[in-house]
């Protein structure tokens, strides 16, 4: 028989680095979860990509028990690095902090494309090179 399902979490954790403090010991602990658990696990997934900011979906089950699922880092931080930026323009539309070429962006919707809402690259590309300009990025050839 399967197991029922309580909730689902969503958390954004630096990969290799999640300890129980804020987001996650509260995040888990209000459903009674084992923390510690949790931070082993995830951090053992996660070794090989340590310090990048991943998004885990945690699937908690009434009998108290959990299971996850990591998804590749969010657009923005993957435009960041590719950027090498620290973080996106504070007033989007007045100031431009760094340049993203098109084949840049090509290459982050591949790494991307699992976890967007569209399987089309093309589509895929206007998302990344939206978030761009949303972060102060301009998109050139």
């Amino acid at each position: 028989m399967a197991k029922k399902v309580k909730t689902f979490i969503k958390l954004n954790i630096a990969a290799g680095e999640a300890t129980a403090a804020p987001p996650v010991g509260p995040a888990l602990g209000q459903h009674g979860l084992p923390i510690m658990d949790f931070v082993r696990a995830f951090n053992e997934k996660t070794q090989d990509q340590k310090g990048t900011i991943l998004p885990a979906v945690i699937t908690v089950y009434e009998d108290r028990t959990f299971s996850f699922i990591v998804k590749k880092p969010p657009v923005a931080e993957l435009i960041k690095k590719a950027t090498g930026l620290e973080k996106g323009a504070q007033t989007t539309g007045k100031i431009t902090v760094g340049k993203l070429t098109r084949d840049q962006a090509k290459k982050i919707a591949e790494v991307k494309l699992p976890d967007l809402n569209t399987k089309d690259l093309d589509q895929a590309v206007k998302i990344v090179q939206g978030t761009a300009r949303s972060m102060g990025v301009e998109i050139t050839d």
